[in-house]
């Protein structure tokens, strides 16, 4: 099994955050018929538009792998190294878990495309589409694990175009000691303002830095409140226009995003999810066991301290809890995030 290694922070980085088990509390009840069934713990912070703390619960600042939340942080980087011009579509992709939808796999193409290269240069693991009907027609269809249907092809492809435009090599792009890796680290450091404690593989082959929740969501809220003609404004501005194709059609994060107004959203595998506002507020939210269903509601609670729109969030505020095939219970924000939101 792989070993995590730990990286020398970049020089303009603070120190690693600590590597301990986190201190999570409870944030969601599962509750049947008035019962409480079920217990999600976690942690979740929110930043207020300064940038200071202004809720916390669990443990924000031990070291942990934001999976696919990270992804922005590295199409940031991407473009810092060097990542030629995109549209936006395709840049929101470049940051996406993507449902493997169509339009989805087209944009893959078309970056790869852009260095002359095809789905046989990329590294990452073949996988069926993420979306259950896409996955099921794709089998109906008679059609297997693809690396194009893979769910970070467009981070790869992207990784690919920029190395080539570089002029580095393309067999061990994904080796953590590759120039690129070295790049898409230290902007992660940047924005995060903090050093990675570990290095590992994340399920697509890439590298994964760990960083702490707290800086995980500084860094959101950097690239919600950046400049339009700079990398982060660009990446930002991208993946708010087209949060289909940062998630899919039918995904909770691009409905979220859609309802509300200048909303930067990006969620992550064990229950990971960050989320931030035009004026800097942000939060984010990692669900101890990585169940995914806690993830919205405990989420939905975090920005109404935000000061979000009720109406706005009563969508993703609970989950159905069902018996017989009717509802007879909720899944909800609970513990003080819960006390705090009413």
């Amino acid at each position: 099994m792989s070993q995590p290694t730990t990286l020398r922070p970049h020089r303009t980085a603070g120190e690693p955050p600590v590597v301990r088990e986190p201190a999570h509390v409870p944030l969601a009840h599962v509750v049947r018929a008035g019962l409480v069934e079920g217990i999600h713990h976690g942690s979740v912070v929110v930043l207020a538009a300064d940038g200071s703390v202004q809720f916390q619960a669990g443990d924000i600042e031990a070291a942990f792998y934001p999976r696919s939340a990270l992804k922005p942080l590295q199409a940031v980087g991407l473009l810092r190294a060097g990542l030629p011009s995109l549209d936006d579509p395709e840049l929101a992709l470049v940051a996406a878990s993507h449902s493997g939808e169509e339009q989805h796999l087209a944009a893959a193409r078309r970056i790869l495309t852009g260095g002359q290269l095809t789905q046989d240069a990329l590294r990452n693991v073949p996988d069926l589409p993420y979306d259950p009907a896409v996955r099921e027609e794709w089998i109906r269809r008679g059609l297997g694990p693809t690396r194009l249907a893979q769910n970070c092809s467009g981070k790869h492809a992207a990784m690919l175009l920029t190395a080539r435009t570089r002029g580095w090599d393309l067999d061990d792009y994904l080796d953590p000691g590759h120039p690129l890796q070295r790049e898409l680290a230290a902007t992660v450091e940047d924005l995060t303002g903090q050093g990675i404690a570990h290095v590992t593989v994340d399920g697509c082959g890439a590298p994964l830095f760990s960083v702490s929740l707290h800086g995980l969501t500084r860094a959101a809220a950097r690239l919600a409140t950046a400049a339009p003609g700079t990398d982060e404004g660009r990446l930002a501005h991208a993946m708010r226009e087209h949060p289909h194709m940062v998630s899919g059609s039918r995904r909770d994060v691009a409905r979220l995003v859609r309802a509300v107004p200048g909303l930067l959203a990006k969620d992550g595998f064990e229950g990971v999810q960050i989320a931030a506002l035009p004026d800097g507020r942000a939060v984010g939210v990692k669900i101890a066991d990585g169940g995914d269903r806690a993830r919205m509601p405990v989420t939905a609670a975090a920005l109404a301290l935000c000061g979000v729109d009720p109406e706005a969030l009563a969508p993703f505020a609970t989950a159905p809890v069902l018996g017989g095939g009717a509802q007879v219970g909720t899944l909800h924000a609970a513990g003080a995030l819960a006390r705090q939101a009413v």
